[in-house]
């Protein structure tokens, strides 16, 4: 699968100053918008836009929001047309999860991955009622229309150094695709009704890094993607803990927004520079934001933090590891198919 590259301080130098910004302004828009799942819309527009490199793009920044909630009415429209008829559901969702997963081991494409954090969220959403499935359908659309906003402010106020644009060079996996993807919308399929049997609806944003650490095509990375997403979410629980700790002795918006902008300069400095992976410290500061805004609505910082540790550590190395064992029984990686 296509990795984003990390920030470079020559192209983009004020890269840590709009993400600061955009947190800032995704957090402000709560009050404003008073959705139902105010962690949606501090945190989808951090994946939504600071993925961006290089150049600000307007295609990119109008295409990302505008496909997301096109895919989330019509996902969402059948899980509703078929959450009646059990067999057909699991099967249609196991037949959607496939083709997402195919299409990031056939292309390299990350276009796969937003089919498949759409549909396990929206599928998971929908077995709780209709009630819950419309809430964050509605979530996903608030929160990319605050991304389609934001994208071309962020860009203005902190531009990139840089005029030329970013050309992704996604890297197709070799190998009995099919197969590969079949073994992970299966293991998915089981981790999704997991997620609905144990997770509260209000924790379902935590449910993404359960779907993302899978679409790796090696043992090695599928392990590696795991522990760091843990990584990441122990630092963005830190954070959030810290941020509302300081928050505690001083409960003023202003304050808040202050303490998430220098939150934000952190993680894009730690982009900029660490010799970690870089999309580490982004999803770092989408947990830092989802927990805050979930604390300081109707979530407990320290349940929600627990919580997602819990997902992260059970649910994706357990998720990790039968992805692995399968793939080595099988050995799809050396087959050669004229499927694919």
């Amino acid at each position: 699968m296509y990795i984003t590259p990390a920030p470079s301080i020559n192209d983009d130098p004020l890269y840590a100053l709009r993400l600061g910004l955009i947190g800032m302004l995704a957090y402000a828009m709560i009050p404003i918008i008073d959705p139902a799942l105010p962690s949606m819309i501090a945190a989808l527009p951090i994946g939504l836009i600071a993925a961006q490199r290089k150049a600000f793009e307007p295609v990119k920044a109008i295409a990302g929001p505008i496909t997301m909630i096109v895919a989330v009415l019509i996902i969402s429209w059948l899980v509703e047309q078929l959450r009646p008829m059990p067999l057909v559901y699991v099967s249609v969702i196991w037949l959607i999860y496939f083709k997402g997963f195919h299409m990031i081991l056939k292309s390299g494409s990350p276009a796969g991955m937003l089919l498949l954090i759409i549909t396990v969220l929206m599928s998971i959403m929908g077995m709780n009622g209709n009630a819950t499935l419309e809430s964050m359908r509605d979530g996903f659309i608030q929160a990319s229309l605050v991304a389609l906003v934001l994208a071309p402010i962020a860009y203005m106020v902190f531009p990139a150094r840089t005029k030329q644009k970013h050309v992704d060079k996604p890297v197709p996996s070799e190998g009995n695709i099919v197969l590969g993807a079949a073994i992970r919308a299966s293991v998915l399929l089981m981790l999704s009704f997991w997620l609905y049997l144990v997770m509260q609806p209000s924790d379902m944003m935590m449910a993404i890094i359960a779907a993302m650490v899978l679409v790796f095509p090696t043992r090695h990375a599928v392990f590696f993607e795991a522990k760091q997403r843990v990584r990441a979410t122990l630092l963005g629980g830190v954070t959030a803990l810290i941020i509302l700790l300081i928050f505690t002795f001083s409960q003023h918006l202003l304050v808040l927004l202050g303490l998430i902008f220098l939150a934000g300069i952190w993680f894009g400095t730690k982009m900029l520079h660490s010799s970690q992976p870089s999309m580490v410290y982004q999803y770092a500061f989408s947990v830092a934001l989802a927990l805050i805004a979930g604390a300081l609505s109707t979530q407990d910082a320290g349940y929600a933090t627990f919580t997602r540790i819990i997902l992260t550590i059970i649910g994706a190395f357990s998720a990790a590891f039968l992805v692995a064992a399968l793939d080595a029984l099988t050995n799809w990686q050396q087959q050669r198919t004229d499927i694919a």
